[in-house]
Order: C-alpha cells, then structure tokens, then sequence
C-alpha cells in the first residue's frame, strides 16, 4: 500500500464515503515523498501529519470569494444590482438548492483555485466533511491493527482522541444543516455498493456524544502542558483539546434537544427534550467548572479587548480569538482577508470593493436593549424614540455605524469631504442608493475598526491587520449552559451538578463583561419569559458570528413572525448638523421601522435539501421533506 496526497474531485456522496481515490487527479509529487502505509502511522510525528490534513479542511466560516455569506437570518441586508449572487440573498428567497457548488458561503464547494489556499480551493463542510469522516475512520482502523508500533499510550491517547474528535465534529456540521446520516465508523470497501440508510437525528446525536465523549476523556486539557506538546509548544491552539470535545459534547445535546432536531418541523417553539437538554447542561457544567477554577487556558476577554475576538491590528498579524476562542481553524493570508471584510462592511464610496455590502436589519438590531438591560419594546424600558443612541447596550456601539459616526480622520479631497461622517438619516448620503449604500439606516462594524477606508488605510499591510472567527468561543458555552439548564433543571434558577451558576446566572455573566445591567426579575419568573432574554442576549453577544440562522431553525422560529421580516430605520435630523457634538446625543424625528424583506419560509426550509445524485443512489438515502 502506498499513500499519496490528492486532490479529491466531487462526484457524489457515494464517491466520497467509499474511496479517497476513485474520482481523484492526484498531484505531481516527488518519488521520495511518497510513504508505504505502515510508515504514515508508525509513530507520533508521522500519524499526527495523518491527522493534520483534517484540520485543514475545516472550513473558515467568513474566507470564501471576495464577498463571504455565512449569516441568514434576520440579521442582515445585502445590497441590490450585485449581491444577488450571495448565498444570503437565496435564503431570502427561500432557494436553498443554491448553496450547490457556491463559492460564496462555507457549505459545499468544488475544488478550484484560491488566491489564499491554492488549487485546493476553499474548504466546505458536506465535501471536506465527508472526506474528513473517511479520513478518521482510516486512522482509528490502523490503531485497532496496531499500525502505530513506534509510540507510547499517552501518543497513542492523544492521536486517538483527535481521530474521534473530528469524525464527531464533521457529522455534527453535515447533521446539523442536513438532518441524520448513515453515521459511518469503518472504512466501507471501495468495491461495494454504499447502501447505508439515513438514521434520525437523535440516533447520529448520541453516536456523535459517544465519540465527543471519548475524544475528551483522552486529550489533555492544554497540549502545551504535556510533554508531546511541548515539542510544538506555543504552536498547538489549533489542535483539538478537551475542551474543544466538551464543548461539542454539549453542543450535540442541546441541538438533540432542541424543539427541532428533537420533534420534527411540526412541533411547538417550546417542545424540548428535557433529557437530552440535561445532558448538555451537565457537559457545559463540566467545562465550565474547570474555566472557573482556572485549570484551562480559556477565559472571558475583558471588554476593553473585545475587538480581538474578531480581528486585530499592529499585533504582528496575530490569530484573533484571543483566550476566549475555543475552536478554530487554519487561517489564510490574513491581510487579503481583511481587506474583503472591509469592503463587505463599507458603503461602495468608502471602499474598494464591488458594491456589495453586508449591513446589519434595524429588526436586528432593535435586539441590542438598553444598558439597564431591558429590551425597547417593555412598557418599563427608558429608550426614547427622539434620542435612539442614547444609553444603549455598550454592545450596540462595538458593533453598528449609526448616523453622525466620524468614520474617517484622514485628510480627504474636498469631493468627498461630505463623507466623513455617517448620514444614515432617511435620504443621507449613506443610503441614498440600495445598490451600493446601506438599505437599513445602519453599518456594521463588528469585523472591522473605524479607519479601514480609502483614507484613513488601516487595512494595509503595515497595520498587520488580520481577521478571523471562529467557530464556537466561550461567551456561546455560558450561553448554550443557560439554555440546556432552564430546559432541562427547571427554568431561569436551574442548574446542572457539575456547575455551581443557574441559568440565569451565566447569562448575567455575559452581560456584565459588557457592563449590562443583570436580567430583570420579572423575566425570570417563567420559562418562556427567561427563554426571551436568553434568545435575545444570543442575538446581541452572537451577532453576526453566523450562529442565528440554525438558532432560528432548532427553535422553530424561522418561519414565525417577526423572524421573517427584515426592516429598515427611518427617521430625519432634528437642527444643524454639529460634527463636534455626541452621536450618542443626537435627536431625531419621524423614527419609524419600514419592511423591507418579507421571507415567505414554509416547513421545509427548516433543513437543506440533499443534492439530487445523491437522494438518486438508493431509497434509504431520502431527500429532506418538501424537497
């Protein structure tokens, strides 16, 4: 047997499951590059190269083509005349069949040249996945033949439990847009024909748990602490470690216990599975008790770094995600990558882009409340329609460019002088044209800083800026904690025996690392009115980090109203324009909410449709309902 690497080439489902080299061109490779088989898993260093490969195909969530879809929810607004090509933009319209082969979002793409990546392409989660799960499967085999001759328990452990940690993670990525597969733990023969059945949900989530489980009963808790990972030390952040598997293991129980994945696209917002979701609340307590006690590696960011969470900037292009992001994948070439997020944020005059620009829903952004932390809409909010900047969520200022925002500081030709602060009002000149400025009366600004503009220049390369997100960070686990534990202990004063905070408690946890007041009484007095704020502390903390649309779907909500509707925000100046004066003070007239996207979601778009080759290859493979 003789491996090589290759360049696998998507024919189908079947293609991938059942051999890496039926349906390959194989790259031109040196004669000496190429290992027997029994070389590739002999000892640590040579089987950890094996599993490497896995970790380069995880998808980055926000790198794809120039302009990057990874949220569609009601959370935000693409512009007219280019944008329709955005995966973001299909989902509107209810055309989910046009994530096949798109380039544009993380979901399913064929390999083709990438600036960044090369003639591999981008990373996508149904094809990489697939080849991952493969991949693992072939690993665990050769230790169960005892390929791996030349190491000791502690390397074997330790390969071992990454094995199991990625075929987990891969099927919890595919199952959780797709729905259950047939959840694979050998290598199928490449002469037989793949006639796995479909299993539900809950069948792929327990076989996942058992995986995530094993993973984090075997991997150290900071690879840099053991003496094999002192070999890389400094450089093992990206390699899965305990708490990558705990998080994952909680994560598989609350999306098994969620009203969707637990009952079907016909049940009730609030049917949970109780069960599962004290299992999950008992895996994040796990984890959650070793952050508190300061055995781990990870912890809340403080405030005032927030910013690197997403991106940084003169820190010697360093990885954001500072030591609160817990999984995240290979980058590539950080510099290009934010230069696209800079263009995906900024109006078409600001940037060098094409005209396509992400910008935030003003029903989105209704969800940042105020710092009291009451939502606008409750009868005892202080929010005040003629000054609707004022004593906002600390969160609310991170993330959105409202009207009057200094934008640039940089000496401008006087042609475009009239630039240098945000006319977002209704009419200004940042949203005067729906094809290349914001449609909503907002901008986003969570990726990128004030200054990366034509001007001001921040995105070139002496700023070292570099942009990054990743997949689950620790502000999602006290969050998911809180959800698991009210579901499954009893309500906002729940709480799991492996973790000393309720539900409540770990949301007011998050808000007060943002300086928001603790949530009000009054919503913790019954399930559904704790479950309020929890979905909308989601919404503010999670923004635009792509969580919201499979939020949306597991609770049942992508279909309801509001949830379908995106709007923009309408209002006009009160007096004189003051440059000098607080944006945060301004008033304003005539503010008023108008729809400007109505999403008429049925029942089916609760899962992706599977493509048709593969729902052809045989009955037991069946394609997603309404599909």
């Amino acid at each position: 047997m003789k491996i090589k690497f290759i360049r696998p080439i998507l024919c189908g489902v079947a293609s991938l499951l059942l051999s890496l080299t039926a349906c390959t061109d194989f790259l031109d490779r040196a004669p000496e590059s190429v290992i027997s088989g029994d070389d590739a898993f002999k000892n640590f260093t040579n089987f950890q190269g094996f599993v490497e490969r896995m970790y380069s195909k995880i998808p980055d969530i926000m790198k794809h083509t120039w302009v990057s879809s990874f949220n569609w929810g009601e959370d935000e607004v693409v512009t007219i005349g280019s944008g329709e090509y955005l995966f973001a933009f299909s989902v509107d319209r209810g055309n989910y069949r046009d994530y096949i082969n798109n380039g544009n979002c993380f979901l399913d793409r064929t390999p083709g040249w990438n600036a960044d990546l090369g003639a591999r392409g981008n990373p996508s989660i149904w094809r990489d996945g697939w080849e991952n799960i493969r991949t693992a499967n072939m690993g665990l085999e050769a230790l169960a033949n005892g390929k791996m001759t030349d190491a000791s328990q502690d390397e074997r452990d330790m390969i071992t439990g990454q094995l199991y940690f990625l075929r987990a993670w891969n099927y919890f990525q595919i199952t959780k847009y797709w729905g259950g597969m047939p959840y694979i733990e050998t290598v199928l023969p490449s002469d037989e024909a793949f006639r796995l059945p479909r299993e539900t949900y809950k069948e792929n989530a327990e076989k996942m748990a058992a995986d995530f489980r094993r993973a984090a009963d075997l991997l150290p808790i900071d690879w840099d602490e053991t003496e094999i990972g002192s070999r890389t030390k400094d450089n093992n952040e990206l390699r899965a470690n305990k708490i990558w598997a705990l998080a994952y293991l909680g994560k598989t129980y609350l999306y098994a216990g969620s009203p969707l994945m637990a009952n079907g696209i016909n049940a009730s917002p609030t049917a949970y599975d109780a069960d599962m979701c004290k299992k999950s609340a008992d895996a994040f307590g796990e984890l959650l008790t070793l952050v508190v006690s300061g055995q781990t590696q990870y912890e809340l960011v403080d405030f005032t770094k927030y910013s690197n969470l997403f991106y940084t900037i003169q820190q010697d292009w360093m990885l954001p995600g500072s030591t609160e992001a817990i999984v995240r994948n290979m980058s590539v070439s950080p510099n290009a990558s934010f230069w696209r997020q800079m263009n995906s944020y900024q109006i078409a005059a600001m940037a060098q882009g094409d005209n396509i620009i992400l910008h935030p829903a003003a029903n989105y952004v209704n969800y940042f409340g105020m710092a009291d932390g009451m939502p606008l809409d409750d009868p005892d909010t202080t929010f005040d329609k003629t000054h609707p900047w004022k004593g906002r969520d600390p969160r609310f200022y991170y993330n959105f460019i409202y009207d009057g925002v200094k934008v640039v500081s940089a000496t401008m030709e006087a042609s475009n002088e009239q630039l240098r602060y945000a006319n977002l009002y209704t009419g200004g000149n940042y949203r005067n044209d729906p094809r290349a400025t914001s449609r909503t009366g907002y901008l986003g600004k969570k990726f990128i800083p004030i200054g990366a503009n034509n001007w001001d220049k921040t995105y070139d390369s002496g700023y070292a800026a570099h942009v990054h997100l990743a997949w689950l960070r620790l502000a999602d686990v006290y969050l998911m904690y809180a959800e698991a534990a009210a579901q499954g202990y009893g309500g906002a004063n729940g709480k799991s025996n492996t973790f000393s905070m309720t539900a409540v408690e770990a949301v007011n946890k998050i808000r007060a690392r943002a300086g928001v007041a603790n949530v009000a009484d009054k919503f913790t007095a019954t399930l559904e009115g704790f479950m309020s704020e929890l979905r909308r502390e989601r919404a503010v903390e999670l923004a635009f980090e792509g969580h919201r649309f499979n939020d949306l779907r597991r609770w049942l909500l992508l279909t309801e109203y509001p949830y379908n509707v995106k709007t923009s925000q309408e209002f006009d100046r009160v007096g004189t324009f003051d440059p000098d004066a607080d944006p945060n003070e301004a008033e304003v007239a005539n503010y008023r909410e108008e729809p400007l996207i109505t999403r008429n979601l049925t029942s089916k778009h609760y899962w992706l449709p599977l493509k048709t080759e593969d729902v052809s290859m045989y009955p037991e493979f069946y394609q997603n309902p309404g599909w």
